[in-house]
């Protein structure tokens, strides 16, 4: 809410919790329910065949990007070129799997928890899988559960927070928007730098980076929003939510 909304696009680079289920026996041109069956084949596999096979996407892994996706070649996604026919090489990237869960497995279908990092595909993850045991696979349900240290299990639909008439109640219920960018390293800058900074201006600071993004905080004020670390080793502002802050 409010300038909260400015730092939503900052925290789709956390990690990311899913819940699937994958169907093993028939892999699509999609990776998911929606496309066009390409094989299908008999699946006679345990849990246990299934849960070892699964070992292999746990932790480091390269992951190629299925065609179906937003990535861009030549400024042109791929789901656009895959929906032309084409058939384009992608390069492997490197993502990690802090956690692969099997929860169910019943005839075809098995149920996963997913805890990954930003850039995972729960598709690729699906077809790769299908073709490691043999018989091919695609998703057929999938649920975002979590963004870093965000859960859905803490979400308040509008309408309920609307119905709550109490203000301190509402307060409650909203989280701080820095607890989204839990995944950037903190920077703490005095008074008198963040003054500076919420003019424009890159500020010195103990205790930056080498590059990258940072949520930034001052004394007595609190969080600021988010800088990015300059060439020279100082700190610039990239989003703020703090329009001013008074000198010391």
């Amino acid at each position: 809410f409010g300038s909260a909304t400015k730092l939503s696009g900052f925290f789709l680079g956390a990690d990311k919790k899913y819940w699937a289920k994958i169907r093993l026996g028939e892999a699509t041109d999609t990776g998911d329910a929606e496309g066009t069956v390409l094989t299908s084949r008999p699946v006679g596999l345990t849990a246990a065949e299934v849960d070892m096979a699964l070992d292999r996407f746990r932790g480091p892994i390269l992951q190629t990007p299925p065609m179906y996706s937003a990535i861009k070649v030549n400024g042109q996604p791929l789901y656009k070129l895959a929906r032309e026919g084409k058939e384009i090489e992608r390069q492997p990237r490197a993502v990690t799997v802090h956690e692969l869960e099997l929860t169910a497995f019943e005839g075809r279908d098995l149920e996963l928890n997913i805890d990954c990092s930003s850039g995972f595909y729960v598709r690729g993850l699906a077809h790769d899988l299908g073709e490691r045991l043999g018989v091919g696979g695609h998703v057929v349900a999938l649920r975002r559960v979590g963004v870093g240290t965000l859960k859905v299990s803490e979400a308040v639909t509008l309408q309920a927070l609307l119905q709550m008439s109490d203000v301190a109640q509402r307060r409650a219920v909203l989280i701080p928007p820095d607890r989204s960018l839990a995944h950037l390293p903190t920077v703490d800058l005095s008074v008198e730098a963040a003054f500076y900074l919420c003019r424009g201006q890159p500020v010195r600071a103990n205790g930056l980076p080498e590059s990258g993004l940072v949520r930034l905080y001052a004394r007595d004020v609190g969080f600021l929003g988010i800088g990015n670390v300059t060439d020279d080793m100082q700190v610039a502002p990239r989003r703020l939510i703090v329009d001013t802050v008074k000198s010391a």
